[in-house]
């Protein structure tokens, strides 16, 4: 059984939100690749298509699109995902994930390509309590 947590912003409203996705949810993003788009129904957002950004492992090891592999490595860097050097022209060797979805993933960081029929607020607002019937 393969669980993700999705952080999913909304460009249009400038928030975010937590998703869990399980089962066949998890499974639309097994294979794809950071910069790939999926249909936003898997999750339950009719309409929507959601661009999958970055991720991390349970470790929090970053994925790196650059890294067009599956697993884990160990890279040189100069900057830029997983690397923010405190020197100019500092290099160094650091681990990061390649880019393409696995079930070692724990966190999936997406963004609304396309918006659906209706907002992602009404998706997430809290359930109106029922009024007591009168007596």
């Amino acid at each position: 059984m393969v669980d993700f947590k999705v952080v999913l912003s909304d460009p249009a409203t400038g928030k975010a939100y937590n998703i869990d996705a399980s089962g066949a949810g998890a499974g639309a993003f097994i294979g794809k690749r950071i910069g790939d788009e999926i249909d936003g129904a898997a999750l339950g957002f009719e309409g929507y298509k959601i661009r999958i950004t970055g991720a991390s492992d349970r470790n929090g090891t970053p994925a790196r699109k650059s890294l067009q592999i599956a697993g884990r490595r160990k890279v040189l860097m100069a900057g830029g995902v997983g690397f923010h050097p405190r020197v100019e022209g500092e290099r160094r060797r650091k681990m990061v994930r390649g880019a393409e979805i696995t079930q070692d993933f724990v966190q999936i960081n997406a963004i609304v390509a396309t918006q659906g029929p209706k907002t992602l607020a009404e998706y997430f607002a809290p359930a109106e309590p029922e009024a007591p019937a009168a007596e």
